[in-house]
């Protein structure tokens, strides 16, 4: 009879320790849950300062514009010569162009320059009558200089009068042209240079500020453009000139550190 109390009470004690020790496991578990959400709340913190402190970081930023120019010599010329001749017979009219076309000629011909520089580029025949009935026939002609000789050019546009002297009616809209074709080859230069001047206006920026300027946030090419190093021709008697400015201004967006 004692034996068998002895194991029941052996057996109520073994049951209660097996209790405890499932409140003990609990208990450790709900600890170590704890602890691990408390690391997860810190890091997830530490993750969300740092993230709000680079975005910050982002924000600071400095946008400047850089310029590059440079001065460039037009290596194509184009020259349209527009005339005229008037006529109550079309074929005296057109025998009149032809004359003046053949002294054209003639004129570039002793500047030295090839048949083919000289090609034609229009023609246009108009009739006009007056109150009386009587016809007058109007033929219009264009001849287009092309060369990439540009002093002979030039010596041309100085001399142009002499057409006038050669009898030739010269019509408004007959003059020289200079074009620079040379854009793309000196494209890359001229945006590293624009992007050195914007980077040293930052650096200006920075230094006032107290601070120093990192990488390049954003840029932005801006558009060639190339026009008469002295001043627009396009007024009566102004002749465009071969010297040209080409100009590009960047806008770019620095970091600042």
């Amino acid at each position: 009879m004692a034996d068998e109390m002895t194991e029941e009470m052996a057996e109520e004690m073994t049951a209660e320790e097996r209790r405890w020790d499932w409140k003990k496991l609990d208990a450790r578990t709900l600890l170590i849950g704890v602890g691990i959400l408390g690391v997860s709340i810190i890091i997830g913190g530490y993750l969300l300062g740092d993230g709000l402190l680079r975005a910050r970081m982002a924000d600071r930023s400095v946008t400047v514009r850089g310029l590059a120019e440079r001065e460039v010599t037009a290596d194509l010329a184009t020259w349209t010569i527009s005339y005229s001749a008037r006529s109550p017979n079309l074929s005296e009219a057109q025998n009149d162009i032809d004359r003046d076309t053949e002294s054209i000629r003639s004129f570039f011909g002793e500047l030295g320059f090839e048949a083919e520089a000289l090609q034609p580029s229009g023609v246009n025949v108009s009739q006009y009558s007056n109150n009386m009935g009587q016809q007058t026939y109007t033929v219009r002609q264009r001849l287009q200089l092309r060369t990439t000789d540009i002093e002979r050019a030039q010596a041309a546009v100085a001399r142009q009068f002499e057409l006038v002297r050669r009898g030739i009616v010269l019509e408004e809209g007959s003059g020289m042209s200079f074009t620079f074709t040379g854009l793309n080859e000196i494209k890359p230069e001229m945006v590293a240079e624009a992007t050195r001047d914007a980077r040293e206006s930052a650096n200006q920026f920075a230094e006032d500020s107290g601070t120093d300027v990192g990488g390049i946030r954003s840029a932005t090419q801006g558009y060639f453009s190339i026009s008469s190093r002295d001043g627009d021709a396009g007024g009566y008697g102004v002749a465009d000139t071969p010297y040209k400015l080409v100009r590009v201004v960047t806008t770019i967006d620095f970091y600042l550190d």
